[in-house]
């Protein structure tokens, strides 16, 4: 799809759904929690590496539920006319979310004032976005995104990276100097999952999640079919821990209206494949030279971990992640971990 599509084809669910997404506070269902999320993905956080993925700090706004009559419902009535979102089922949610992030890229030696040219190139990426999403009768999850931002040193990855690597005590990363160029960005974003879940009794059961999606945009353009199998007590409250793009799962919803009890957890394993058209951080920036590596056309994901969570209140995702090889000369995969902290207002 060409690049000038993207603007005509999201603009009117942006326009409305920037609109609505505020307001549809005011009108969520007085037994619905909005929740706030913050995200931490790092490669330090269990190894002592410091390349690749190097750093990602997000944050998540997810709204109450739209109530039934709202206003808010209009761009989702809109996705499904257009055949992305499920039509009206037994039971329907509907959330608005918030994105605001940021992500470091780095090469694997952070020392060379001159990186090698062959090694990933240095570059920060800062965004912010709106997401829709609709769980339809606990059994389906839509999920359409729209993100912007800026790569390049007005992201700035040097300062945060080299700022906190001097209040630690460490050295700081020496080859800034060469990253991307600024260059403004859109991502643009549907996913699909499923769930099919087996119930053992008191709120204990076993589900298995698989997701289709794609993501067009400057800076990164894939196809992505993935799986998550889960087992625990109040699976039905979300579909799995939220990420930072790109991931499995990668959705920050939450509903706990039919939890058992206010505790809840699981245990959780899945896979992403992605195969990727484009990749800003690998291919570098469009519109200007720029450092560059010769990307991979396939990549892979692998996510291991558990969540907690007490009602609508607190929820804690720990989540371990191992990436195939993303280009051409990287001497292994990737590894990395995240956490995510949940607070429901």
């Amino acid at each position: 799809m060409k690049m000038g599509v993207l603007p005509r084809l999201s603009g009117r669910v942006l326009a409305t759904a920037a609109i609505f997404a505020l307001s549809s506070l005011a009108t969520a269902r007085a037994d619905d929690t909005a929740r706030f999320t913050v995200f931490e993905e790092n490669d330090s956080i269990y190894s002592s590496s410091d390349k690749y993925y190097s750093q990602g700090l997000g944050f998540s706004w997810l709204t109450g539920d739209v109530a039934v009559d709202g206003g808010g419902n209009a761009p989702f009535d809109l996705l499904t006319d257009w055949g992305l979102f499920a039509p009206d089922g037994a039971w329907r949610s509907r959330r608005y979310e918030i994105l605001l992030g940021q992500q470091i890229f780095t090469p694997k030696d952070t020392n060379l004032d001159n990186p090698d040219p062959d090694d990933r190139p240095y570059a920060g990426w800062f965004y912010g976005g709106i997401g829709l999403i609709q769980d339809t009768d606990r059994r389906r999850l839509d999920h359409f995104e729209l993100v912007v931002g800026i790569v390049g040193p007005t992201a700035f990855g040097a300062t945060v990276q080299n700022d906190w690597h001097q209040y630690i005590g460490i050295n700081e990363a020496e080859g800034w100097d060469q990253q991307l160029h600024d260059e403004p960005g859109l991502m643009l974003t549907y996913e699909r999952k499923w769930r099919f879940p087996a119930a053992f009794g008191n709120g204990m059961g076993v589900d298995f999640i698989p997701e289709a999606g794609a993501t067009i945009g400057n800076i990164m353009t894939y196809g992505q079919i993935g799986g998550m199998v889960r087992f625990g007590r109040n699976l039905q409250a979300d579909y799995g821990p939220a990420r930072m793009r790109p991931s499995l799962s990668g959705t920050p919803y939450f509903n706990g209206d039919d939890m058992v009890g206010d505790f809840g957890f699981y245990f959780f394993a899945g896979a992403q494949g992605r195969a990727v058209a484009r990749n800003i951080f690998l291919d570098g920036n469009t519109f200007q030279d720029s450092r560059d590596v010769d990307s991979e056309a396939l990549v892979a994901d692998l996510i291991g971990g558990v969540s907690l969570f007490w009602g609508d209140d607190v929820k804690l995702d720990v989540s371990a992640i191992h990436r195939t090889k993303e280009f051409e000369g990287q001497d292994k995969p990737s590894d990395y971990a995240g956490i995510n902290l949940t607070v429901g207002f």
